[in-house]
């Protein structure tokens, strides 16, 4: 098999998985682990690749916030799942912030027998929990992000700051243990920021689709999360990683 060859068989493998390791590309090239090794310098020195704690993925920069509707049909079961282990964190009497998104969307789905106060970003979460009369919804207010139907700017950093909730629900479009929470605009970072900032626990809600991604502006590092609920499509080798960080993972 000739050099370019092999590349090529490495990139079409990396296209249908998530984040894989020398060993996956070995069994599935038929290449020995130092002839894949050299490949994978070669990449990542083109930039195409990303090389991780425990494995490799494409380069996957992503520098636009998706809209509301691009992201609704996508992982829509394991959005669905994560939603339902996050609700049973959450106690009658709490006082919850929401990020926005449409897991979000999927929480406020399960919330909705409880008794509790809600602060949100996000319009949609808002209208839909308004609805039910025990819940005493804020939304934070400011200008809206037309891409996400939600509010961004100072006006709502103002609030989140100076709120102490129980709990906060982080969404995001990529997250890595290399490069934390990440985002497209400074503006949704500093907002990330300050919906947890004085949270007594904080919990990042992402599918395994999004893990190996990055954006140009850091939330955090994953460690500034108590919580991470993803679901079972990490790799066992990234599963490890994660199972040994200061925060609690739970797989849905």
């Amino acid at each position: 098999m000739t050099g370019q060859s092999r590349l090529d068989q490495i990139m079409d493998y990396l296209k249908s998985h998530n984040l894989v390791t020398v060993e996956q590309l070995v069994a599935a090239i038929a290449a020995s682990p130092a002839t894949i090794r050299r490949d994978l310098i070669k990449l990542d020195e083109q930039g195409v690749i990303s090389r991780s704690h425990g494995g490799v993925t494409l380069n996957r920069f992503i520098p636009s916030q998706p809209t509301t509707n691009e992201k609704l049909q996508r992982s829509l079961q394991e959005k669905q799942a994560i939603a339902e282990v996050a609700a049973a964190m959450v106690k009658p009497g709490d006082a919850v912030v929401l990020d926005a998104g449409t897991t979000m969307l999927e929480l406020a789905r399960n919330l909705t027998h409880l008794p509790l106060r809600v602060i949100t970003a996000d319009l949609r979460i808002a209208l839909f929990l308004s609805e039910f009369k025990q819940i005493e919804v804020t939304i934070i207010g400011g200008r809206i992000d037309d891409s996400s139907q939600s509010c961004v700017g100072e006006h709502g950093r103002r609030l989140l700051r100076s709120v102490y909730p129980d709990i906060a629900f982080i969404s995001c479009n990529s997250w890595s243990l290399d490069k934390g929470i990440t985002t497209p605009t400074e503006e949704k970072a500093g907002l990330k920021q300050d919906l947890a900032v004085n949270a007594r626990r904080r919990v990042l809600l992402a599918d395994s689709s999004k893990y190996g991604a990055y954006s140009l502006f850091c939330v955090t590092p994953l460690a500034g999360m108590t919580d991470i609920i993803t679901d079972k499509g990490l790799n066992s080798e990234i599963r490890q990683l994660l199972l040994e960080q200061p925060f609690t993972l739970t797989l849905a």
